[in-house]
Protein backbone atom coordinates (compact mmCIF):
# COMPACT_ATOMS: atom_id res chain seq x y z
CA UNK A 1 0.00 0.00 0.00
CA UNK A 2 1.58 3.63 -1.16
CA UNK A 3 0.62 6.01 1.40
CA UNK A 4 1.64 10.15 0.45
CA UNK A 5 1.60 11.93 4.36
CA UNK A 6 1.49 15.63 3.76
CA UNK A 7 2.10 17.47 6.47
CA UNK A 8 3.79 21.05 7.27
CA UNK A 9 6.61 19.55 9.47
CA UNK A 10 8.05 16.71 10.88
CA UNK A 11 10.88 15.44 13.76
CA UNK A 12 13.41 15.85 13.43
CA UNK A 13 13.42 18.35 11.01
CA UNK A 14 10.70 20.92 11.76
CA UNK A 15 9.04 20.79 14.76
CA UNK A 16 6.26 23.60 16.28
CA UNK A 17 3.87 21.11 18.50
CA UNK A 18 2.42 17.50 18.17
CA UNK A 19 1.86 17.35 14.60
CA UNK A 20 5.66 17.21 14.27
CA UNK A 21 6.14 14.58 16.25
CA UNK A 22 3.34 12.03 14.56
CA UNK A 23 4.79 12.89 11.55
CA UNK A 24 8.52 11.39 12.29
CA UNK A 25 7.25 8.55 14.40
CA UNK A 26 4.08 7.44 12.77
CA UNK A 27 5.75 7.07 9.21
CA UNK A 28 8.55 5.30 10.97
CA UNK A 29 6.02 2.93 12.26
CA UNK A 30 4.26 2.62 9.33
CA UNK A 31 7.63 2.30 7.26
CA UNK A 32 8.33 -0.67 9.70
CA UNK A 33 5.03 -2.37 8.76
CA UNK A 34 5.68 -2.53 5.61
CA UNK A 35 3.74 0.27 4.19
CA UNK A 36 5.28 2.42 1.16
CA UNK A 37 5.31 5.97 2.45
CA UNK A 38 6.65 8.78 1.85
CA UNK A 39 6.16 12.42 3.68
CA UNK A 40 5.36 15.64 1.42
CA UNK A 41 6.26 18.81 3.38
CA UNK A 42 8.13 22.77 2.04
CA UNK A 43 11.38 22.84 1.58
CA UNK A 44 11.73 25.55 4.54
CA UNK A 45 15.27 27.16 4.33
CA UNK A 46 16.15 25.03 7.38
CA UNK A 47 15.86 21.95 5.06
CA UNK A 48 18.36 23.11 2.60
CA UNK A 49 20.89 20.32 3.51
CA UNK A 50 18.45 17.95 3.39
CA UNK A 51 17.16 18.71 -0.13
CA UNK A 52 18.38 16.12 -3.17
CA UNK A 53 17.84 16.49 -6.82
CA UNK A 54 14.57 17.40 -8.46
CA UNK A 55 12.08 14.48 -9.42
CA UNK A 56 9.33 16.15 -10.42
CA UNK A 57 8.20 19.88 -11.06
CA UNK A 58 4.92 21.46 -10.60
CA UNK A 59 3.58 24.20 -12.75
CA UNK A 60 2.15 27.58 -11.88
CA UNK A 61 -1.11 28.48 -11.80
CA UNK A 62 -3.57 31.47 -12.03
CA UNK A 63 -2.58 32.15 -8.57
CA UNK A 64 -0.04 29.91 -7.56
CA UNK A 65 3.74 30.11 -8.55
CA UNK A 66 5.85 26.74 -10.03
CA UNK A 67 7.06 24.73 -7.73
CA UNK A 68 10.25 21.85 -7.91
CA UNK A 69 9.72 18.50 -6.34
CA UNK A 70 13.00 17.57 -4.35
CA UNK A 71 13.84 14.02 -2.85
CA UNK A 72 15.27 13.62 0.62
CA UNK A 73 15.27 10.57 3.03
CA UNK A 74 14.79 11.25 6.79
CA UNK A 75 16.52 10.05 9.91
CA UNK A 76 14.25 7.15 9.96
CA UNK A 77 15.18 5.95 6.67
CA UNK A 78 11.42 7.26 5.28
CA UNK A 79 11.38 8.71 1.87
CA UNK A 80 10.18 12.30 1.46
CA UNK A 81 9.62 14.64 -0.93
CA UNK A 82 10.20 18.63 -0.26
CA UNK A 83 8.57 21.62 -2.07
CA UNK A 84 10.92 23.65 -3.57
CA UNK A 85 9.72 27.09 -3.85
CA UNK A 86 12.11 29.83 -2.39
CA UNK A 87 9.74 32.72 -2.84
CA UNK A 88 7.35 31.20 -0.40
CA UNK A 89 9.49 28.89 2.07
CA UNK A 90 13.12 30.24 1.47
CA UNK A 91 12.92 32.59 4.11
CA UNK A 92 14.31 33.40 8.16
CA UNK A 93 11.21 32.35 11.04
CA UNK A 94 9.57 29.13 11.55
CA UNK A 95 6.98 27.42 9.22
CA UNK A 96 4.49 29.74 10.15
CA UNK A 97 5.60 32.54 11.72
CA UNK A 98 8.76 35.09 11.08
CA UNK A 99 11.77 35.40 13.37
CA UNK A 100 9.36 38.52 15.62
CA UNK A 101 6.89 35.90 15.54
CA UNK A 102 4.45 37.50 13.78
CA UNK A 103 2.23 34.95 11.21
CA UNK A 104 4.04 35.18 7.55
CA UNK A 105 1.14 37.64 5.75
CA UNK A 106 1.38 35.12 2.88
CA UNK A 107 0.49 31.79 4.69
CA UNK A 108 -2.86 31.33 3.00
CA UNK A 109 -0.73 31.42 -0.37
CA UNK A 110 1.93 29.03 1.01
CA UNK A 111 0.05 26.40 2.29
CA UNK A 112 -2.76 26.71 -0.52
CA UNK A 113 1.03 25.92 -2.74
CA UNK A 114 1.53 22.96 -0.62
CA UNK A 115 -2.17 21.91 -0.80
CA UNK A 116 -2.24 22.07 -4.56
CA UNK A 117 1.38 19.92 -4.92
CA UNK A 118 -0.31 17.34 -2.52
CA UNK A 119 -3.77 16.91 -4.69
CA UNK A 120 -1.48 17.08 -7.74
CA UNK A 121 0.83 14.06 -6.79
CA UNK A 122 -2.14 11.89 -5.86
CA UNK A 123 -4.23 11.93 -9.07
CA UNK A 124 -3.62 10.66 -12.57
CA UNK A 125 -2.39 13.14 -14.22
CA UNK A 126 0.25 13.34 -11.34
CA UNK A 127 4.08 14.51 -12.73
CA UNK A 128 6.15 12.15 -10.16
CA UNK A 129 5.50 8.26 -11.07
CA UNK A 130 4.36 7.06 -7.69
CA UNK A 131 1.40 7.09 -6.73
CA UNK A 132 -0.61 6.85 -3.82
CA UNK A 133 -3.19 4.32 -2.90
CA UNK A 134 -3.99 6.67 0.01
CA UNK A 135 -3.46 10.67 0.86
CA UNK A 136 -3.08 11.25 4.38
CA UNK A 137 -3.47 15.02 5.38
CA UNK A 138 -2.95 16.63 8.84
CA UNK A 139 -4.46 19.71 10.00
CA UNK A 140 -5.23 23.13 7.74
CA UNK A 141 -2.29 23.43 5.52
CA UNK A 142 -3.07 20.51 3.89
CA UNK A 143 -6.88 20.97 4.73
CA UNK A 144 -8.09 21.56 0.98
CA UNK A 145 -5.99 18.68 -0.78
CA UNK A 146 -8.63 16.66 -0.37
CA UNK A 147 -11.20 19.02 -1.60
CA UNK A 148 -9.05 19.23 -4.54
CA UNK A 149 -8.71 16.11 -5.50
CA UNK A 150 -12.41 15.69 -4.66
CA UNK A 151 -13.31 18.21 -7.38
CA UNK A 152 -10.69 17.31 -9.76
CA UNK A 153 -10.11 13.84 -11.03
CA UNK A 154 -11.88 10.54 -10.78
CA UNK A 155 -8.77 7.97 -10.85
CA UNK A 156 -7.50 9.39 -7.62
CA UNK A 157 -6.41 8.23 -3.82
CA UNK A 158 -8.27 7.70 -1.37
CA UNK A 159 -8.45 10.70 1.24
CA UNK A 160 -7.56 10.99 4.98
CA UNK A 161 -7.53 14.31 6.72
CA UNK A 162 -6.25 13.92 10.61
CA UNK A 163 -7.24 16.97 13.38
CA UNK A 164 -4.56 17.10 15.33
CA UNK A 165 -5.89 20.14 17.29
CA UNK A 166 -9.30 21.75 15.79
CA UNK A 167 -8.26 25.39 17.64
CA UNK A 168 -5.79 25.80 14.88
CA UNK A 169 -8.25 26.05 11.44
CA UNK A 170 -6.38 28.52 9.28
CA UNK A 171 -9.13 30.45 8.25
CA UNK A 172 -8.77 33.51 6.03
CA UNK A 173 -10.49 36.73 4.61
CA UNK A 174 -12.53 36.25 1.52
CA UNK A 175 -13.27 33.88 -0.99
CA UNK A 176 -10.14 31.98 -1.50
CA UNK A 177 -11.25 29.27 -4.33
CA UNK A 178 -9.56 30.62 -7.05
CA UNK A 179 -6.57 31.07 -4.96
CA UNK A 180 -7.21 27.21 -3.82
CA UNK A 181 -8.22 25.90 -7.47
CA UNK A 182 -11.76 25.16 -6.30
CA UNK A 183 -14.53 25.64 -8.12
CA UNK A 184 -16.39 28.27 -7.14
CA UNK A 185 -19.69 26.59 -5.96
CA UNK A 186 -16.92 25.24 -2.98
CA UNK A 187 -17.20 28.78 -1.27
CA UNK A 188 -20.65 27.95 0.45
CA UNK A 189 -22.00 26.82 4.05
CA UNK A 190 -21.60 23.12 3.02
CA UNK A 191 -17.87 23.81 1.38
CA UNK A 192 -15.34 25.92 2.33
CA UNK A 193 -16.84 29.25 3.51
CA UNK A 194 -17.32 30.09 7.14
CA UNK A 195 -19.09 32.97 8.50
CA UNK A 196 -18.00 34.90 5.02
CA UNK A 197 -14.38 33.64 5.09
CA UNK A 198 -12.58 30.62 3.88
CA UNK A 199 -11.52 27.95 6.08
CA UNK A 200 -8.68 25.79 4.95
CA UNK A 201 -9.61 22.90 7.74
CA UNK A 202 -13.25 23.26 6.78
CA UNK A 203 -12.23 22.07 3.55
CA UNK A 204 -10.98 18.84 4.75
CA UNK A 205 -13.78 18.41 6.99
CA UNK A 206 -16.11 18.17 4.12
CA UNK A 207 -14.81 16.48 1.50
CA UNK A 208 -12.23 13.88 2.74
CA UNK A 209 -13.02 10.30 2.62
CA UNK A 210 -12.94 9.99 6.18
CA UNK A 211 -11.70 12.27 8.84
CA UNK A 212 -9.40 10.92 11.93
CA UNK A 213 -8.49 12.58 15.13
CA UNK A 214 -5.97 12.09 18.14
CA UNK A 215 -8.02 9.70 20.53
CA UNK A 216 -11.28 8.58 20.92
CA UNK A 217 -12.52 10.67 23.86
CA UNK A 218 -11.51 13.90 21.62
CA UNK A 219 -13.24 12.98 18.58
CA UNK A 220 -16.80 12.94 20.47
CA UNK A 221 -15.56 16.26 22.13
CA UNK A 222 -15.70 18.29 18.77
CA UNK A 223 -19.12 16.98 17.80
CA UNK A 224 -20.33 19.53 19.75
CA UNK A 225 -19.39 23.12 21.94
CA UNK A 226 -17.28 24.23 22.93
CA UNK A 227 -14.68 22.07 22.09
CA UNK A 228 -16.14 22.36 18.46
CA UNK A 229 -14.62 25.65 17.89
CA UNK A 230 -18.00 26.47 15.40
CA UNK A 231 -17.23 23.30 13.09
CA UNK A 232 -19.13 20.68 15.69
CA UNK A 233 -22.35 20.98 12.94
CA UNK A 234 -19.76 19.54 10.24
CA UNK A 235 -18.19 17.26 12.59
CA UNK A 236 -21.40 16.13 13.95
CA UNK A 237 -22.85 15.54 10.08
CA UNK A 238 -19.63 13.27 9.32
CA UNK A 239 -19.98 11.56 12.37
CA UNK A 240 -19.68 8.05 10.84
CA UNK A 241 -16.74 9.09 8.76
CA UNK A 242 -14.77 10.71 11.71
CA UNK A 243 -12.32 7.89 14.10
CA UNK A 244 -9.96 8.80 16.75
CA UNK A 245 -6.74 7.25 16.82
CA UNK A 246 -4.95 7.64 20.00
CA UNK A 247 -1.07 9.13 19.91
CA UNK A 248 1.67 7.04 20.56
CA UNK A 249 5.19 8.15 21.93
CA UNK A 250 8.81 7.06 21.27
CA UNK A 251 9.29 4.12 23.29
CA UNK A 252 13.10 4.07 22.82
CA UNK A 253 13.86 7.92 23.74
CA UNK A 254 11.19 7.87 26.33
CA UNK A 255 12.48 4.66 28.21
CA UNK A 256 13.91 5.35 31.85
CA UNK A 257 15.65 2.28 32.07
CA UNK A 258 18.04 3.87 29.53
CA UNK A 259 17.48 7.42 29.36
CA UNK A 260 21.13 8.86 28.98
CA UNK A 261 18.99 12.25 30.36
CA UNK A 262 18.86 10.64 33.91
CA UNK A 263 21.24 10.99 37.56
CA UNK A 264 20.33 7.32 37.43
CA UNK A 265 18.35 4.52 35.17
CA UNK A 266 15.11 2.34 36.27
CA UNK A 267 12.49 -0.08 35.86
CA UNK A 268 9.42 -1.38 37.28
CA UNK A 269 11.54 -4.15 39.27
CA UNK A 270 14.16 -1.15 40.69
CA UNK A 271 11.93 1.69 41.29
CA UNK A 272 14.09 2.47 44.40
CA UNK A 273 16.16 4.31 42.15
CA UNK A 274 14.04 6.73 40.96
CA UNK A 275 14.72 7.96 44.62
CA UNK A 276 18.04 9.50 43.27
CA UNK A 277 16.51 11.14 40.10
CA UNK A 278 14.44 13.20 42.64
CA UNK A 279 17.26 14.30 44.64
CA UNK A 280 19.28 15.26 41.48
CA UNK A 281 16.70 17.19 40.17
CA UNK A 282 15.91 18.65 43.77
CA UNK A 283 19.76 19.88 43.47
CA UNK A 284 19.47 21.01 39.83
CA UNK A 285 16.56 23.58 40.81
CA UNK A 286 17.50 24.58 44.10
CA UNK A 287 14.80 22.89 45.75
CA UNK A 288 15.21 21.72 49.56
CA UNK A 289 16.87 18.12 49.85
CA UNK A 290 13.76 16.86 51.44
CA UNK A 291 12.91 12.81 49.92
CA UNK A 292 9.83 13.26 52.59
CA UNK A 293 8.17 15.64 50.40
CA UNK A 294 6.06 14.97 47.33
CA UNK A 295 7.34 16.52 44.72
CA UNK A 296 4.98 17.93 41.39
CA UNK A 297 6.42 18.40 38.21
CA UNK A 298 5.12 20.54 35.54
CA UNK A 299 6.80 20.45 31.17
CA UNK A 300 4.13 22.26 29.67
CA UNK A 301 3.17 25.45 27.76
CA UNK A 302 2.06 28.14 30.58
CA UNK A 303 -1.27 28.76 29.09
CA UNK A 304 -4.78 28.79 29.94
CA UNK A 305 -5.93 25.54 27.84
CA UNK A 306 -3.20 23.88 29.72
CA UNK A 307 -4.77 24.54 32.83
CA UNK A 308 -1.70 26.68 33.95
CA UNK A 309 -3.76 29.30 35.93
CA UNK A 310 -4.71 26.67 37.95
CA UNK A 311 -1.60 25.47 38.90
CA UNK A 312 -0.10 29.24 39.75
CA UNK A 313 -3.29 30.33 41.63
CA UNK A 314 -2.76 26.64 44.22
CA UNK A 315 1.46 27.27 44.31
CA UNK A 316 0.96 28.92 47.56
CA UNK A 317 -1.65 26.34 49.05
CA UNK A 318 1.49 23.26 47.67
CA UNK A 319 4.36 25.17 49.25
CA UNK A 320 2.31 24.95 52.74
CA UNK A 321 1.43 21.04 52.37
CA UNK A 322 4.57 20.73 52.85
CA UNK A 323 5.36 20.02 49.18
CA UNK A 324 7.47 21.17 46.31
CA UNK A 325 6.32 22.16 42.76
CA UNK A 326 9.09 22.02 39.95
CA UNK A 327 7.76 23.72 36.82
CA UNK A 328 9.49 23.58 32.82
CA UNK A 329 7.71 25.73 30.46
CA UNK A 330 7.01 29.42 28.72
CA UNK A 331 3.63 30.81 27.23
CA UNK A 332 1.19 33.49 29.10
CA UNK A 333 3.00 36.38 30.68
CA UNK A 334 0.69 36.58 33.46
CA UNK A 335 0.69 32.78 34.36
CA UNK A 336 4.51 32.92 34.15
CA UNK A 337 4.77 36.80 37.02
CA UNK A 338 2.17 34.50 39.05
CA UNK A 339 4.58 31.55 38.86
CA UNK A 340 7.74 33.94 39.26
CA UNK A 341 6.60 35.54 42.36
CA UNK A 342 5.65 32.12 44.00
CA UNK A 343 9.39 31.19 43.99
CA UNK A 344 10.19 34.19 44.79
CA UNK A 345 7.71 33.97 48.07
CA UNK A 346 8.79 29.45 48.71
CA UNK A 347 12.38 28.98 47.94
CA UNK A 348 13.65 25.54 48.46
CA UNK A 349 9.89 24.74 48.18
CA UNK A 350 8.84 25.55 44.37
CA UNK A 351 11.36 25.92 41.35
CA UNK A 352 10.26 27.39 37.67
CA UNK A 353 12.64 27.60 34.56
CA UNK A 354 10.68 29.40 31.75
CA UNK A 355 11.63 28.05 27.98
CA UNK A 356 12.19 24.76 26.59
CA UNK A 357 15.04 22.36 27.45
CA UNK A 358 14.67 18.77 26.79
CA UNK A 359 16.89 17.23 29.70
CA UNK A 360 15.40 19.20 32.19
CA UNK A 361 12.12 17.89 30.40
CA UNK A 362 13.38 14.34 30.96
CA UNK A 363 14.95 14.56 34.33
CA UNK A 364 11.16 15.92 35.47
CA UNK A 365 9.20 13.49 34.43
CA UNK A 366 11.73 10.99 36.23
CA UNK A 367 12.20 12.86 39.49
CA UNK A 368 9.04 14.54 40.23
CA UNK A 369 6.60 12.18 42.10
CA UNK A 370 3.04 13.22 40.92
CA UNK A 371 2.75 15.16 36.90
CA UNK A 372 0.66 17.62 37.02
CA UNK A 373 -1.80 18.33 33.44
CA UNK A 374 -5.06 20.19 34.25
CA UNK A 375 -5.95 20.63 30.76
CA UNK A 376 -8.79 22.69 30.09
CA UNK A 377 -8.86 20.71 26.46
CA UNK A 378 -6.27 17.84 25.55
CA UNK A 379 -6.81 16.63 21.91
CA UNK A 380 -4.42 13.78 23.05
CA UNK A 381 -1.70 15.02 25.07
CA UNK A 382 2.01 12.83 25.92
CA UNK A 383 3.06 14.05 29.14
CA UNK A 384 0.63 11.82 30.62
CA UNK A 385 2.21 8.89 28.69
CA UNK A 386 5.89 10.12 29.53
CA UNK A 387 4.58 10.28 33.26
CA UNK A 388 3.02 6.78 33.11
CA UNK A 389 6.06 5.44 31.23
CA UNK A 390 8.00 7.00 34.11
CA UNK A 391 6.54 5.91 37.34
CA UNK A 392 5.22 9.24 37.55
CA UNK A 393 1.56 9.17 38.37
CA UNK A 394 -0.34 11.87 36.44
CA UNK A 395 -3.37 13.84 38.01
CA UNK A 396 -5.12 15.08 34.65
CA UNK A 397 -8.83 16.97 33.58
CA UNK A 398 -10.58 13.96 32.50
CA UNK A 399 -10.66 15.20 28.49
CA UNK A 400 -9.59 14.03 25.10
CA UNK A 401 -6.69 11.84 25.03
CA UNK A 402 -6.18 12.11 28.85
CA UNK A 403 -8.80 9.97 29.69
CA UNK A 404 -8.43 7.63 26.93
CA UNK A 405 -4.71 7.21 28.43
CA UNK A 406 -5.45 7.24 32.08
CA UNK A 407 -6.77 4.69 34.63
CA UNK A 408 -8.53 6.77 37.43
CA UNK A 409 -7.90 5.79 40.30
CA UNK A 410 -10.72 4.53 42.09
CA UNK A 411 -11.34 2.38 44.71
CA UNK A 412 -12.14 -0.50 42.19
CA UNK A 413 -8.88 0.01 40.37
CA UNK A 414 -6.43 0.44 43.46
CA UNK A 415 -7.73 -2.69 44.45
CA UNK A 416 -7.51 -4.37 41.12
CA UNK A 417 -3.93 -2.24 40.42
CA UNK A 418 -5.13 -1.67 36.97
CA UNK A 419 -5.11 2.35 38.46
CA UNK A 420 -2.72 4.73 36.51
CA UNK A 421 -3.11 7.91 37.74
CA UNK A 422 -5.87 10.34 39.08
CA UNK A 423 -8.84 12.25 36.84
CA UNK A 424 -10.84 15.37 37.61
CA UNK A 425 -13.82 16.79 36.04
CA UNK A 426 -14.12 20.22 36.38
CA UNK A 427 -11.35 22.60 35.13
CA UNK A 428 -11.49 24.82 38.75
CA UNK A 429 -8.93 24.87 41.41
CA UNK A 430 -11.35 23.44 43.70
CA UNK A 431 -11.24 20.04 41.62
CA UNK A 432 -7.61 19.76 40.99
CA UNK A 433 -6.92 20.24 44.41
CA UNK A 434 -9.26 17.58 45.68
CA UNK A 435 -7.55 15.40 42.67
CA UNK A 436 -4.19 16.12 44.11
CA UNK A 437 -5.12 15.49 47.48
CA UNK A 438 -6.20 11.70 46.40
CA UNK A 439 -3.06 11.45 44.78
CA UNK A 440 -1.02 12.50 48.04
CA UNK A 441 -3.26 9.53 50.14
CA UNK A 442 -2.25 7.01 48.09
CA UNK A 443 1.43 8.16 47.96
CA UNK A 444 1.40 7.53 51.60
CA UNK A 445 1.04 4.29 51.01
CA UNK A 446 4.33 2.66 49.62
CA UNK A 447 3.08 0.10 48.33
CA UNK A 448 -0.12 1.25 46.59
CA UNK A 449 1.80 3.89 45.35
CA UNK A 450 4.33 1.46 43.51
CA UNK A 451 1.58 -0.62 41.96
CA UNK A 452 0.16 2.19 40.63
CA UNK A 453 3.83 2.83 39.59
CA UNK A 454 4.29 -0.16 37.55
CA UNK A 455 0.88 -0.27 36.18
CA UNK A 456 1.75 2.85 34.60
CA UNK A 457 5.25 1.69 33.39
CA UNK A 458 3.37 -1.50 32.04
CA UNK A 459 1.27 0.59 29.34
CA UNK A 460 2.21 0.03 26.29
CA UNK A 461 1.99 3.71 24.26
CA UNK A 462 4.82 2.83 21.84
CA UNK A 463 3.74 3.67 18.06
CA UNK A 464 3.17 0.13 16.45
CA UNK A 465 0.18 -0.62 17.77
CA UNK A 466 -1.22 2.73 16.35
CA UNK A 467 -0.12 1.93 12.95
CA UNK A 468 -1.82 -0.70 12.69
CA UNK A 469 -4.94 1.20 13.59
CA UNK A 470 -3.71 3.64 10.81
CA UNK A 471 -3.17 0.67 8.66
CA UNK A 472 -6.69 -0.70 9.38
CA UNK A 473 -8.38 2.40 8.21
CA UNK A 474 -6.25 3.11 5.15
CA UNK A 475 -7.21 -0.51 4.25
CA UNK A 476 -11.38 0.32 4.93
CA UNK A 477 -10.60 3.24 2.42
CA UNK A 478 -9.06 0.98 -0.37
CA UNK A 479 -11.82 -0.98 0.19
CA UNK A 480 -14.00 1.82 -0.26
CA UNK A 481 -15.46 2.17 2.85
CA UNK A 482 -15.28 5.69 5.54
CA UNK A 483 -13.88 6.10 8.63
CA UNK A 484 -15.70 4.93 11.35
Amino acid sequence: MRVLFATSECVPWVKTGGLGDVAGALTEALRRDGIDVRVLMPAYRSLAAQAGKAVASIEATQRLPAAALLEATLPSGVPALLVDCPSLFDRDGGPYQDANGSDHADNATRFALLSHVTARLSVESSPFRWQPDILHCNDWQTGPAPALVHHGATLRARTLLTIHNLAFQGVFDGDLTPLLGLPREAFRIDGVEFYGRTSFLKAGLVFADALSTVSRTYAEEIQRAPLGMGLEGVLAMRRDALTGILNGIDDATWDPSRDPLLAANYGPATLHAKARNKAALQRELSLHARPDVPLFGVVSRLTDQKGSDLIAALSDRIAALPAQLAVLGSGDERIVAQLEQAARAHPGAIARRFGFDEGLAHRIEAGADVFLMPSRFEPCGLNQMYSQRYGTPPVARATGGLVDSIVDATPASLRDATATGFLFDEATEASLWGAMMRALDVYASPSRWQALQRAGMARDFGWAPRAREYIALYRRLVDGGAGG
